[in-house]
C-alpha cells in the first residue's frame, strides 16, 4: 500500500530573470516569494503557500514556458508503476522525483511529500 496526491503546480518559465518571474507570480497570487533558494537550486523559486495549501514554484526552463503538476507520494516507485498502469509513460528520473507523461501529452513529476497534511490528506492505493 502506498499514498498519493496532487501536492502542487510548477510554473515553468523560460525566462533570464527568474526572480522577476517569480515577483509577478507572487504578485498576482498573492504570496510572498521566497527569496534565498536552497543551494543547488538556483533554478527555483518557491511562492509561500500554507501548509495545507498547494505547492507552488516558479522553475526557470530552457523549453517553452508552461505549467506542470506535481504528483506527491510516500512511494515513488510504487506510484510511478501505478501510473504506468493507467497509461503514463516514465521519461526521465532527475535527483528524487521522476518526470512522466500522461497518455495525453502532459507531463508532470512524482515527488517526495511536501504539503504538512500529506498523511491526513493522500489517497491510499492497494
Amino acid at each position: 500500500m502506498h499514498k498519493s496526491q496532487l501536492a502542487g503546480f510548477i510554473l515553468d518559465c523560460k525566462t533570464d530573470d527568474l526572480q522577476a518571474a517569480a515577483n509577478f507570480w507572487g504578485a498576482a497570487l498573492g504570496y510572498a516569494v521566497e527569496q534565498s533558494p536552497a543551494p543547488g537550486a538556483e533554478q527555483y523559486r518557491e511562492l509561500e503557500t500554507g501548509p495545507a495549501d498547494y505547492h507552488l514554484e516558479v522553475q526557470r526552463v530552457g523549453h517553452a514556458s508552461r505549467v506542470h503538476i506535481d504528483i506527491e507520494t510516500d512511494d515513488i516507485e510504487a506510484e510511478v508503476a501505478r501510473l504506468e498502469q493507467l497509461g503514463a509513460k516514465r521519461l526521465d528520473s532527475i535527483n528524487t522525483w521522476v518526470v512522466m507523461e500522461a497518455p495525453t501529452g502532459q507531463r508532470f513529476c512524482v515527488v517526495r511529500p511536501q504539503r504538512a497534511i500529506f498523511e491526513e490528506s493522500a489517497n491510499r492505493w492497494d
